[in-house]
């Protein structure tokens, strides 16, 4: 019923760059809140940001000033954009949607499939 396909991970040295993509498909009503978690190895997943529909941004503290979140709302597209990247950035990241089904009364979280990211040092 819906997709939300990654795009745009891979291996990076530390302080490069790296773009992600997101976009959901299917039969979509409206979407609420689109971002991005990611989870290293032994660790729990963790918000890195997300956006509202309004456009409201949240990022977690130690990606604030590095990573941009920005989305199109009209494509169901998310994007982050991740400078300085940093070894600890070292993650599968993973996309999500608080969207709504066509003939649907409620929201639900959805996820993608996750796109590794490996920083160098």
């Amino acid at each position: 019923q819906v997709q939300l396909v990654e795009s745009g991970g891979g291996l990076v040295q530390a302080g490069g760059s790296l773009r992600l993509s997101c976009a959901a498909s299917g039969i979509i009503s409206s979407i609420n809140v689109m971002g991005w978690y990611r989870q290293a190895p032994e660790n729990q997943r963790e918000l890195v940001a997300h956006v509202s529909k309004g456009g409201r941004t949240n990022s977690a503290d130690s990606v604030k000033g590095r990573f941009t979140i920005s989305r199109d709302n009209a494509k169901n597209t998310v994007t982050l954009q991740m400078s300085s990247l940093k070894p600890d950035d070292t993650a599968v990241y993973y996309c999500y949607a608080n969207l709504k089904l066509l003939g649907s009364s409620f929201y639900r979280d959805y996820w993608g499939q996750g796109t590794q990211v490996t920083v160098s040092s």
